[in-house]
């Protein structure tokens, strides 16, 4: 017997397919709303997870281990895909706007599309810098980079990282154990190789605990990866085929690749659109994950800002903000109250050093490298992953 078709009194519509709203969604195909058509408007059909990046960057998992399936997880959840990048938001008139398609009309939208390393300060980074973020383009120039040095095993490589934070130096370590392992394969020397980590506070990792610090700037150390405390970058410049980092101490490096993972911003459409953002342009949003200016729009990740708590920019938050998120808009919905998030305090870090070990963080304690916290990572990061590449068949 045919089933009759729900008609179709609400319109949710996702901004973004980040660890949130891909378990937004995630549950709604568990457990369907009735009567609320989903729109999933997202740059790309691969969603990578940030916990399992620096891992990727290594040569630890394939792409497909570490990327959520937009396209298969949309079907789950019996929403639409838009494949194209959001622009802005119509707040009077509840639509997203597009940059290639029509606009997309909304009663509740979830944003949830992380945040972009924040380069506009300094001269020439935006044009010659390839920032960590967005994810893809980052990756496009990792790959060029190992088909070069295919091509041309005995050219010399600099690269630059701007940015002396986690995801810095944990990029760091990753790029440098990946491509040692290449060179020891093709049996070239080691100091064809030069990894630059610029920062300009005195210490790396200013948010983590001494004894951790300490530690990873060892690692650092011990495998020869320069690092420049201290340094504000003050300019980039093409010279010939390479690129200088200038600082405003003097200080001047030449380098094949720069790497820019510095602190976040946010796109300037949100803060146009009329919604309310903190001073870095991150969305304000209570406890209930909903903008503080405009009910209507909910938001979380690194995009949004809990003005009561507020969050690191960290991977980890935005999967704790998942299900809350979900019930939320569920509620919201519903026409029913909302319910709290409360962010922990403090949560476990762990940071891979590239090499198979990891060095765990939470708090003021610290422990490792190891390569059973190594295992617990890969452990934690590929149960999660599991939610979205085993997902169950629905019958048609």
């Amino acid at each position: 017997m045919q089933e009759i078709s729900q008609p179709i009194d609400q319109e949710l519509v996702l901004i973004g397919g980040g660890h949130s709203n891909a378990i937004v969604l995630q549950l709604l195909g568990a457990k369907p709303l009735p009567g609320v058509r989903i729109t999933l408007i997202a740059n790309t059909p691969h969603a990578p997870y940030s916990g399992m990046l620096p891992g990727y960057v290594a040569g630890f998992y394939k792409f497909d281990e570490c990327h959520i399936n937009l396209r298969k997880l949309a079907q789950f959840a019996g929403a639409k895909l838009i494949i194209d990048e959001a622009i802005g938001l119509d707040l009077a008139n509840n639509k997203v706007l597009c940059a290639n398609s029509l606009p997309v009309a909304f009663d509740v939208v979830s944003v949830d599309i992380g945040s972009t390393p924040a380069t506009i300060s300094v001269p020439g980074a935006t044009e010659f810098a390839i920032p960590a973020k967005p994810v893809p383009q980052l990756l496009e120039s990792w790959h060029r980079l190992l088909e070069e040095i295919i091509v041309t095993p005995k050219k010399p490589h600099s690269l630059g990282i701007v940015g002396g934070g986690a995801g810095g130096v944990e990029l760091a370590l990753a790029m440098d154990a990946r491509l040692r392992q290449i060179f020891k394969k093709t049996e070239l020397p080691a100091d064809i190789l030069q990894i630059h980590i610029f920062h300009r506070d005195g210490e790396i990792m200013p948010s983590y605990n001494r004894w951790v610090r300490r530690h990873l700037q060892k690692i650092l150390t011990k495998r020869a990866i320069q690092l420049h405390l201290g340094e504000t970058v003050c300019a980039v410049e093409k010279q010939n085929s390479s690129l200088m980092i200038h600082s405003e101490s003097g200080l001047s490096v030449e380098c094949d690749r720069i790497f820019w993972v510095t602190q976040a911003s946010a796109p300037a459409w949100l803060q146009d659109a009329g919604l309310a953002t903190d001073e870095r342009g991150f969305i304000q949003v209570n406890e209930f994950l909903q903008s503080v200016s405009h009910p209507q729009v909910f938001a979380a990740g690194d995009v949004a800002t809990i003005i009561q708590n507020p969050c690191p920019k960290a991977g980890v938050f935005a999967v704790r903000q998942g299900k809350p998120l979900y019930e939320n808009l569920r509620r919201s919905l519903l026409g029913e109250s909302l319910k709290p998030y409360q962010p922990q305090k403090q949560y476990l870090s762990l940071i891979g050093t590239g090499t198979g070990s990891a060095i765990a963080s939470r708090g003021a304690w610290g422990f490792g490298p190891s390569p059973l916290l190594w295992w617990w990572k890969d452990w934690i990061d590929r149960r999660f992953m599991a939610q979205f590449s085993e997902l169950p068949v629905k019958p048609q």
